[in-house]
Parts: structure tokens; sequence; C-alpha cells
């Protein structure tokens, strides 16, 4: 992927983020620089909806690195739902003169690039990036990622449920970030701030490695 890509892009900024590759697959875990990457949206579907605001954190399993975080609130360039204002609590007057997202393609990019990138629910941060650059450079992006929703799926919802809990009718386990982070005794945080998500993305990471992988387990174990 990473070699189609190099060969493909045209756009200069484009270039310079693939140019920077990925580790290789067997890298452990331990030796992976990560970035957890959140973003918040008027709402869930990338072809109408768009992207209001970006955090980020980089860190790797024994590190966050708080003082290297970014937060930008951009202009999705439409209306913002009632309802999305309710969940995320970014208002109109917030919005007015926000830049566009175009004006922080560059320094995003530049946080990622060479790192993999750690999410909670890839389908947002995959399709929501891909379209919104595909807009303003005429071109889309795609790149590794670790999702630790995923990886909280394949513990609490592969495989059999008992009898008993088919029975019982005992509901499946929540992997949203917030229950998530409660399973490994993580502290509370208010959800919905792009730049508290990625941060507890990253933490969330981190125990789900201490607790069901090894700091030597390959990358391309947890990637998708």
């Amino acid at each position: 992927m990473l070699d189609t890509k190099r060969e493909q892009v045209k756009h200069k900024t484009l270039q310079a983020f693939y140019q920077q590759g990925w580790v290789a697959p067997d890298t452990p875990l331990k030796d992976v620089p990560f970035v957890a990457l959140d973003f918040e949206t008027t709402g869930l579907d990338s072809e109408k909806d768009a992207i209001v605001s970006i955090g980020l954190v980089p860190f790797s399993l024994s590190r966050i690195r708080c003082q290297q975080a970014q937060h930008w609130i951009v202009n999705p360039n439409r209306p913002l739902a009632e309802s999305s204002i309710v969940i995320h609590g970014i208002t109109h007057s917030d919005i007015m003169n926000a830049p566009d997202f175009s004006h922080v393609i560059e320094p995003l990019l530049s946080a990622l690039a060479g790192a993999i990138v750690v999410v909670h629910y890839r389908r947002i941060e995959r399709e929501f990036l891909d379209r919104a650059i595909k807009q303003r450079l005429g071109e889309g992006i795609i790149f590794p990622m670790v999702d630790t929703m995923e990886l909280e799926a394949r513990k609490h919802r592969t495989g059999k449920r008992s009898l008993m809990d088919r029975i019982m009718r005992r509901p499946l386990a929540s992997i949203r970030l917030a229950d998530s982070r409660t399973r490994y005794q993580l502290p509370f945080y208010q959800s919905h701030h792009a730049l508290t998500d990625a941060i507890a993305t990253a933490e969330l990471l981190q125990a789900q490695v201490a607790h069901d992988f090894s700091p030597d387990t390959p990358i391309s174990d947890v990637w998708s």
C-alpha cells in the first residue's frame, strides 16, 4: 500500500506524508511511535457531515507526550445541528472565525507522518479525513491505524456466548470509549472533546497492551 501511494500521489503535501513511511509490520509495539487522533464532527455521515474539531497526542507504550498535543477547531462550512452541539459543545460562535480544514492539513499530516495512528472506531477518522483531504487536495489518503474499539470487540464480542448469557439475554459488553476504559480501571474523562478523547484513547491502548498483549507483540497483530 505504501509503495503504491508513493507512486500515485501527486500533491506535494501528500508526497511528503507518504515519504515518511511507517514502521515494519514485525516491529514490536514497544518500539512503535504512536499518535492518538480524534475528530468531533457535525454528524456520522462523511458524505454530508464535516469535521469541526481535531485532537491528537503523540505517545508510546510508556509515555504520553501531552506537551506535544495539538487541538484545532475548524469551520465545517455548514450549519451545526442542535443535536451535534449538545454532544460536542462546539457552537456557531466557536466556528464563526475558525479556519477551514485546508489550513490545518499540513500541520496535521506533519504530526501524523511516520507514526501509527490510534483511534477509537476508525470508520470516523478514516472516512472523514479521506473525504476532507480529497475535497481540498483532489486526492484522498489512507494509512494503517490501530482501532482500540476493534481490539475491545475482538475480546468481548467474538466467539460463542455462554448458554447462561443467552438464556438471561444479557447485553453484549459495551465497547464505547468510556465503558472500555472503565474495564481497565482508567479514570473517567468527559467525552466528546477531541483532545481529551485522543488522550483517553492513548491511555486505553496502553492498558490493552498491558492486559492482553505484550510489548513485544508485532504491530501487525493490532493494526488494520
